[in-house]
This record gives structure tokens, C-alpha cells and sequence, in this order.
């Protein structure tokens, strides 16, 4: 058994997408039989503000996150063994408070998700420690483009991980910043998305609709982060298709956008109400017939393999999935339970297929979450790799 730091962020984004993608980790790591620790700071630049769902703020104040995450621990058994550093105020959260610095000196791994956290290199020195890079192409764009405090962040880790599945591969023509990416993908607590409920009737999905300021330029082109453009694209699917689409979504950022797609036949819900509890969110996942999607359009140009753990939960539940192409198929099947598309034709046979023997495809959207995404799978693979 090996004592695992877990680095992630919840606290500072206390919704209910986030806190599964940290407890994935947790629980599938406990279930290894490890000894595992969730961490967090606020030391990285950029990173010390937290956001609270009720004011809909950024703001350096924690307080809600804290309770928020204690809550949620608890609920799954983990209120024991998590630890929240306020590094401005010197202020340390949690039942890991007062031994933060023995807890990383005594580790055997250290797992990094995501550049979020900025843990002394002095406490992990002569350790494994492995980073997760779950926002592929975007990262490595500005490692390209030459942003240092990036690098040093990567340069204290031993092993570098990303959930873009085809960076590094022969062929691609993502940059890789002058690291070597081995593929990896969001582990899955498969228990936790089962579900006996009758499927709902529409196809949903949860997320954000406008993000300002992450485009980037690489090679003389603007590659876009933010997911609206790409939803614009394929405003006419519910009149195609004649189903009921959904999104939670904070489509009103952007003046005029919710009269549009009501416009084009499309439900509109206020995502917040929807994640503002991490069991609303399942719920609500659970409760859907199928998760319709669109992905980052630097995802789909640079053809990244990227697959969202959002659509890897809806597989879980047993929900088909059809999603934006960003070359995934390489990695996980696809025409059965999960369905990539590039155009309308694409969506509509996809939709037809799915509607043709609903019960296959849900059956088949569980057994491609077992076989590809299930906790303990995934995360083995990155014990073996660091050689525990």
C-alpha cells in the first residue's frame, strides 16, 4: 500500500462535475487498497479565488467551498482524510490541518490534477509525482507559445499524464511542449452511476457556454477554447431530429443567446441549479435518455482524442452518448452506445440508431464505462507506470 497526495480543486469550485472528478480519483485509489490524501492550495497564481454558486462570484474567500467540501467528503466516507491551505492567510482546512508538511514528506506518490495547486518542490523531492493534464491542447498551446510558470509547475513532476489520448502519437500534429504525454483518461466509480430509473426523455448535457480570454494563436491560427462557436454550428438539431434537447448551461452570458436557441427548438436551464449539489447532478445525469454534446474547438482542429469525464459518467449511467469528433475513436469504440460526429448527417444517423434499440445502446454505454473507464483500470495503469 502506498500513501498517494491527491492535488486537486474543489474547494475553490465547490459544483457537482468537479467534486465527482476529484472523488473518482479518490475512491478508485482507496479501492486499490492505497492510502489516499486529497489536497489543495491556493499557492498557484491565477488559482486563489473561489467561486460561490449563490452570489455567482470570484472571490478569495473559501468559506463555502470549505463546507461545501466537508459536506460532500462526508457523504462518501472520505471526511477523514483531506486538507485545504489558504497560503495568503496561513490558514490550513480540514482533518489534515495540522500535519500538512508530514503528510508530503512521507508520501510515496504525489498526484497532480491539473496546474492548480503549487506544492513546495522541496517536500517532494526524490518522489514520484505524476501530473494530469485534463484540459489537453490548451495546456500544451501554452507551453508552445512559452509560458514559464507553466513549465516550472510541469518541471516538478516526474511523469506527465493528459486525457488528450493522441498527443505524442506518430502523426499528430499537436505540439507536446517538449514533454512526453503518456495517454490517460477519467477514472469512473462505476457504483455510483448505476441506476434502476426508466431513461427520461431528453438528451442533455451540463457545462459552460462562454468563457472569455483562453483563445489562442498557434501558427499563424486562432484556435478557440470556449464551446459556443461550435454549438452555433448545429443550432437546427431538435427540428432535425424531433426530440427534446436540453442544456444546462449558462447560455444567458451571452446577450440574446437563450432567445436563439429557444428560438431552434432547444430547453435552457440554469446549470447552477443543476450542480450546485454533486447528487442534483447525478441525478440529473442519470435521469436523462442521452447526453448530446459539443467539444472545445482546439479539440476537434488539432484532433486531440479528448473525451470528456462528464460524457464518461453518462456512459455509466447507461445513457448512449453522441459527442463532437475529436479523433476519440482511435482510442474507445465507437457506433455503439457512442457515436462521434463531425456533421448533421453524422447527428441524425446517430439519433436514429440510438432511438432504432434504445435498450442495446444503453446496455452498450455501460460496458464501454466498464471496460474503458472503470476506476481501478485506470488508475493501476498509472501506478504501473510510476513502478509501485
Amino acid at each position: 500500500m502506498a500513501r498517494i497526495i491527491f492535488a486537486g480543486y474543489l474547494v475553490r469550485y465547490p459544483l457537482g462535475g468537479y467534486a465527482w472528478q476529484m472523488a473518482h480519483y479518490l475512491l478508485g485509489f482507496r479501492s486499490l487498497g492505497h492510502d489516499i490524501w486529497f489536497y489543495e492550495d491556493t499557492g498557484e497564481l491565477n488559482c486563489d479565488f473561489a467561486y460561490n454558486p449563490l452570489t455567482n462570484e470570484f472571490a478569495p474567500a473559501y468559506q463555502y467551498g470549505i463546507t461545501a467540501t466537508t459536506n460532500f467528503f462526508r457523504k462518501i466516507g472520505f471526511e477523514d482524510r483531506w486538507v485545504f491551505f489558504d497560503i495568503a492567510r496561513g490558514l490550513k482546512h480540514g482533518p489534515g490541518a495540522h500535519r500538512i508538511e508530514t503528510l508530503l514528506r512521507e508520501a510515496d506518490l504525489l498526484v497532480s490534477f491539473g496546474p492548480v495547486n503549487r506544492i513546495p518542490i522541496e517536500l517532494f523531492r526524490e518522489r514520484p509525482s505524476i501530473f494530469i493534464d485534463s484540459d489537453p491542447v490548451y495546456l500544451q498551446l501554452k507551453l508552445a507559445k512559452g509560458d514559464k510558470s507553466l513549465a516550472a509547475i510541469l518541471d516538478a513532476h516526474t511523469l506527465h499524464f493528459t486525457f488528450g489520448e493522441n498527443i505524442g502519437k506518430a502523426g499528430a500534429s499537436l505540439p507536446t511542449g517538449g514533454y512526453t504525454w503518456h495517454p490517460t483518461r477519467q477514472p469512473i466509480t462505476m457504483g455510483i452511476w448505476e441506476s434502476a430509473e426508466s431513461p427520461g426523455h431528453a438528451y442533455t448535457t451540463v457545462g459552460t457556454w462562454y468563457s472569455k480570454g483562453r483563445d489562442l494563436e498557434y501558427q499563424g491560427e486562432t484556435f478557440k477554447w470556449c464551446k459556443r462557436s461550435e454549438w452555433c454550428r448545429f443550432l437546427d438539431v431538435p427540428s432535425r431530429t424531433a426530440k427534446t434537447f436540453e442544456l444546462a448551461m449558462d447560455v444567458d452570458s451571452v446577450p440574446g443567446d437563450v432567445e436563439l436557441l429557444t428560438a431552434h427548438g432547444w430547453h435552457v436551464i440554469d446549470p447552477i441549479q443543476i450542480s450546485i449539489d454533486p447528487w442534483r447532478y447525478r441525478d440529473y445525469l442519470r435521469g436523462s435518455r442521452a447526453e448530446f454534446t459539443i467539444a472545445k474547438d482546439m479539440n476537434v482542429r488539432l484532433r486531440s482524442g479528448w473525451f470528456s469525464d462528464r460524457s464518461a459518467c453518462y456512459l455509466a449511467a447507461g445513457k448512449p452518448v453522441v459527442t463532437q469528433d475529436t479523433a476519440f475513436g482511435n482510442i474507445l469504440p465507437i457506433g455503439r452506445g457512442l457515436f462521434a460526429f463531425q456533421s448533421m448527417a453524422d447527428i441524425l444517423m446517430a439519433i436514429d440508431t440510438i432511438e432504432s434499440d434504445y435498450e442495446q445502446h444503453s446496455r452498450a454505454a455501460g460496458e464501454i464505462a466498464e471496460e474503458y473507464f472503470a476506476a481501478e483500470n485506470v488508475l493501476r495503469g498509472l501506478i504501473e507506470r510510476v513502478g509501485l
